[in-house]
């Protein structure tokens, strides 16, 4: 099994705040990370798709193809977006990197799997800062 990985860069905002909790319980929860008029962060997220290289490609998925989807489905969804007011698959949601992760998997999985027989997504990994990450496997 061989493991591919694309890196793509975003920048967004977003607020993470409990619409059920007080103003008071969300500030001590989340911090300046529920502030009322938003934050921001440079992302960037890696995709690493698994298979067997193809024997006339070598290719596990040609990674130009996999660019086009996650820039098409993802990037240009979320790029210089609010999380929280801006993007459709994040309506209703916390706007946490966990969930987000999560969402972005939900896109991501079909497309790589409808552009290959043998490929399938393995890992999305999402760097909110240098030093806070999430990684997701699908599984829930």
């Amino acid at each position: 099994m061989v493991y591919v990985s694309r890196k793509e860069y975003f920048n967004a905002a977003h607020r993470l705040y409990n619409l059920s909790w007080s103003e008071e319980k969300n500030r001590e929860v989340f911090g300046p990370c529920a502030n009322v008029n938003w934050h921001g962060h440079n992302f960037e997220l890696i995709v690493t798709v698994k298979g067997k290289p193809d024997p006339d490609t070598g290719f596990v998925i040609d990674l130009k193809v996999l660019g086009d989807i996650i820039k098409q489905e993802v990037i240009e969804k979320v790029d210089h977006k609010n999380l929280n007011l801006d993007v459709d698959f994040m309506q209703g949601k916390m706007a946490s990197c966990e969930i987000f992760v999560m969402e972005i998997w939900k896109i991501l999985a079909p497309k790589i799997s409808g552009v290959s027989s043998t490929a399938k997504l393995y890992s999305l990994k999402l760097y909110e800062t240098q030093k806070n990450f999430v990684e997701y496997f699908g599984e829930e």
